[in-house]
């Protein structure tokens, strides 16, 4: 691996060519969460009512059902990222690490896939 000097430690252990990537996504995302979150605030203003009839049947049109797939999908991805990074960072047993990050990405993909099955439920008018 060399002579014992810097370069030859680390020699071999250069970027992955990953984090760029990484960290311009999550911004994109929390670009996305306030850009969306921003709407949702001034929707729910514009209601006035937030009872659940009124609530029910604005998401019911195509354009805030829409909105709010993406919120979801923004939200979670955004979230996935910030933890995966907290995870690679602090936890340093390889076990654990891919455990838990096996647990976010279950957690990550059943909480959005069962927010996106409720809004799209709403959006089509199926009944309990």
């Amino acid at each position: 691996m060399g002579n014992g000097t810097s370069i030859g430690k680390v020699r071999g252990l250069g970027s992955a060519q990953d984090g760029a990537h990484h960290w311009l996504v999550q911004r994109f995302t929390a670009i996305g969460n306030l850009v969306l979150m921003s709407w949702l605030l001034v929707s729910f203003i514009g209601l006035g009512d937030l009872s659940h009839s009124t609530v029910s049947a604005w998401i019911a049109k195509p354009i805030p059902a829409t909105a709010m797939i993406l919120l979801v999908v923004s939200l979670f991805w955004h979230a996935r990222l910030g933890l995966q990074v907290l995870i690679e960072d602090y936890i340093h047993d390889g076990g654990s690490k891919f455990a838990l990050l096996a647990a976010l990405n279950l957690a990550v993909i059943g909480g959005g896939a069962f927010s996106i099955f409720s809004v799209a439920r709403l959006a089509l008018g199926v009944s309990a």
